[in-house]
């Protein structure tokens, strides 16, 4: 049972950890070491944070209409893509232990953190090629891969998928930044269906976490228009790879 501290605590951490996630950053980075200091080892607080992290959908898609205007037969083909990933990795995740995946989790934390670091040389990159018509191909192998490591972990899955929009569908960072949302939201969605499912939701965490994202989720896609992006990714990249190291050194 959680203290009313600890409770107030989660929801403070959802709002930030919406707000970060839905504009670019690392959700992960803010809600799972609060997560983990409120008690939670490391499995249990992975399947929460997987599980409050579908509030951040509803919230980021009202924020992002400007965007999402005639996106709608595009993201319905490749929600399907996602979905089946994040089932996928889901499946995997309730098959580990939790001293194994306190173990994983600091390799995967600095793995989304690394993704953040290279994403301007690999959106330069694209910028510098002439578009063609290998897009299509080319988006469902990795957006099937980062999806099913979402619903393993999600610790930076959003900016690889927000890498992979800029770099193979859309150059206009808040345009691929409320694709990146839609199709994180889909794949969450059934992540946390399975967690459900298999009764292994700790809710007296997840539920005020969520309440907190919801509320966060609907900042973050107007901060992504205005963010002075540089500075934000240097320092959601230091809190990504401290994480990783602190983890490392003290598993839960």
């Amino acid at each position: 049972m959680l203290s009313t501290l600890q409770t107030a605590a989660l929801v403070a951490a959802g709002v930030a950890a919406g707000v970060v996630g839905t504009a670019g950053g690392i959700t992960s980075s803010v809600s799972y070491p609060v997560l983990l200091a409120c008690g939670l080892p490391a499995l249990p607080a992975n399947i929460a944070n997987n599980v409050a992290l579908v509030a951040c959908w509803p919230g980021s898609a009202l924020a992002s209409q400007p965007e999402l205007q005639g996106r709608g037969r595009w993201l319905s083909r490749w929600s399907v893509v996602a979905i089946a990933g994040g089932a996928t990795g889901a499946a995997l995740l309730l098959m580990t232990s939790d001293r194994a995946f306190g173990r994983i989790a600091p390799f995967l934390i600095a793995a989304g953190s690394l993704a953040l670091l290279v994403e301007p040389r690999l959106t330069a990159w694209r910028r510098g090629r002439v578009d063609g018509h290998g897009s299509v191909v080319a988006l469902a192998a990795p957006l099937f891969v980062i999806s099913v490591y979402n619903g393993y972990f999600g610790g930076g899955s959003g900016i690889m998928v927000l890498t992979l929009m800029l770099v193979l569908v859309d150059q206009q960072l808040a345009s691929a930044n409320a694709l990146k949302n839609m199709l994180i939201g889909a794949s969450q969605v059934v992540c946390a269906l399975a967690f459900v499912l298999a009764g292994s939701v700790a809710w007296a965490a997840a539920a005020p976490l969520a309440i907190g994202m919801l509320g966060g989720s609907t900042l973050g896609p107007r901060v992504a228009r205005r963010l002075p992006v540089r500075l934000l990714r240097l320092l959601i990249v230091l809190v990504g790879f401290t994480l990783a190291a602190w983890l490392w050194f003290d598993p839960r």
